[in-house]
């Protein structure tokens, strides 16, 4: 795995909640003696010393600091990696110049944003460069957007193996979930809506699915905003807080991909809500609005937590596949936390090819989904 950088994985905003998440589970995984180099990054070295003790991690790892006010750090941080993990959000705040650095310096790049248009104007400002350099620039691989990325990746092998050709009408559906959100995310999803305010202009690339697809855009697609009734599940559903993220990054990967899912693909996300039509809908992801960055959920709430998905495909024939994805762990930090570790050992792992602004599945593909299967706790099964 190594070349003549000196580490082939960093960590940068290892002092944050899930920061410190991803490098105990390197750490409990990987043990003293990984096998890939890793180091600790942040701003303020007091700080990464206390994590990386508190955390019991050898004091052979590395503690390097980088500020992301500081273009000259961050590219001595990005020139000394071959995969930058960044968990340094929200992004659009702290995440634009390490996205240049590594472009730049031809340094693989995965992070947890799910920031579409923060996403839409990197992919503007670093495509090209990214593609001159042979950087690979991730996004997205947490929960958002890793099991939707990956589950209609899979779906769709199924379907070309079993009919010859894509299913072009795919729908998540989530069956359960428990999970709080982090004062991270709520922090992203502030700025976010902070910026449309500022821009009301912006709203549209904000509901638009084709916003990261560089041009093109397909048929309409299912709105997902309201309640309704599915004879075929016998269930009622609703809208799903992750679908704006999710479904944005599932049309970028099939654009990337040739449009290997049909560049008729129809494809949305909702929540089961059961079989007697709700007050109001419910069951979803837990947003306290008074979360700041460096709180979330507790060990105790991260164990007990679980996602449950499926995603079904269908096509005028009467043809389906219909693949579950389930995460042992609270969806947005129990689960996101190992699921961008092994993203990041598994880029490290994977040959350059082509440089340039990806989501998972046309990197990483069936290799990630591998990974996150045996040591992340993240099953992926055609049913």
């Amino acid at each position: 795995m190594t070349d003549s950088r000196d580490f082939d994985i960093v960590v940068f905003g290892a002092t944050g909640f899930t920061g410190r998440l991803i490098c105990e589970y390197l750490h409990q995984s990987y043990g003293d003696e990984p096998e890939f180099r890793w180091a600790m990054a942040g701003r303020n070295s007091a700080k990464l010393e206390k994590v990386r003790d508190e955390l019991g991690i050898d004091g052979s790892v590395p503690l390097l600091v980088a500020d992301s006010d500081d273009q000259e750090s961050l590219d001595r941080l990005a020139g000394a990696t071959r995969v930058l993990l960044s968990a340094a959000g929200p992004y659009a705040q702290y995440g634009s110049n390490m996205v240049d650095a590594c472009a730049r310096l031809g340094t693989d790049y995965v992070d947890l944003n799910g920031e579409p248009l923060w996403m839409k104007d990197m992919i503007a400002a670093h495509d090209e460069t990214a593609r001159d350099s042979g950087a690979r620039i991730v996004f997205s691989c947490g929960f958002d957007s890793l099991p939707s990325d990956l589950g209609v990746h899979l779906l769709q092998q199924v379907a070309n193996a079993k009919f010859g050709a894509p299913l072009p009408r795919v729908k998540c559906r989530v069956k359960a979930m428990q999970g709080t959100a982090s004062g991270g995310t709520v922090a992203s999803f502030k700025g976010t809506m902070a910026s449309v305010k500022a821009d009301p202009a912006l709203f549209a690339d904000l509901v638009n699915p084709f916003v990261l697809t560089d041009g093109f855009v397909g048929p309409d697609q299912p709105p997902g905003n309201e309640m309704l009734f599915e004879e075929e599940l016998n269930n009622w559903s609703g809208p799903f807080i992750m679908a704006s993220i999710n479904t944005k990054n599932v049309h970028r990967s099939n654009q990337l991909l040739g449009h290997a899912y049909g560049a008729d693909l129809v494809y949305n996300e909702m929540i089961l809500l059961g079989e007697s039509k709700p007050d109001a809908a419910g069951g979803d992801m837990v947003l306290d609005m008074t979360l700041k960055p460096g709180e979330g959920p507790s060990k105790e709430e991260r164990e007990a937590g679980f996602y449950d998905m499926l995603y079904i495909g269908s096509n005028d024939n009467g043809d389906s596949v219909t693949v579950q994805v389930y995460g042992d762990r609270d969806p947005g930090y129990g689960s996101t936390s190992k699921m961008i570790a092994e993203a990041a050992i598994c880029l490290a792992q994977t040959p350059k090819g082509h440089g340039g602004c990806f989501t998972a599945a046309p990197v990483m593909g069936e290799p990630l989904r591998k990974r996150l299967q045996e040591h992340a706790g993240v099953s992926f099964t055609v049913l």
